[in-house]
């Protein structure tokens, strides 16, 4: 996996600048966690899993009353899936144009 493609554009705000390396230092994790007893898939789905555990975390402040959250639960399920959807394609998009520079194929690995 590599980092966010952006994070060395010098253009950035602050804020922006700061989401990125916050995303690079969780990918690194992510990175770490590959090995003999974690394939990337295995990796990806505890990320998805951890994402969606802060997420509802997140959602949940603000609320006084769980049922209350409750009452919410589609708009903020709607809210993160168009959010994810997004980052997902503009992701999807980055990879393909710059795929030999991010994927490694089977004649590239040593």
């Amino acid at each position: 996996m590599t980092d966010i493609p952006n994070n060395e554009n010098p253009k950035l705000s602050k804020d922006i600048e700061a989401f990125y390396k916050r995303a690079d230092a969780i990918i690194e994790l992510a990175n770490s966690q590959l090995g003999s007893e974690a394939h990337s898939g295995q990796v990806g789905a505890s990320l998805l899993y951890a994402a969606a555990r802060y997420s509802a975390s997140v959602a949940s402040i603000g609320f006084v009353k769980g049922s209350d959250l409750a009452k919410e639960k589609n708009e903020i399920i709607e809210f993160y899936a168009k959010q994810y959807r997004q980052m997902l394609s503009d992701n999807l998009d980055d990879y393909a144009d710059n795929f030999d520079k991010y994927v490694q194929t089977g004649s590239e690995q040593k």
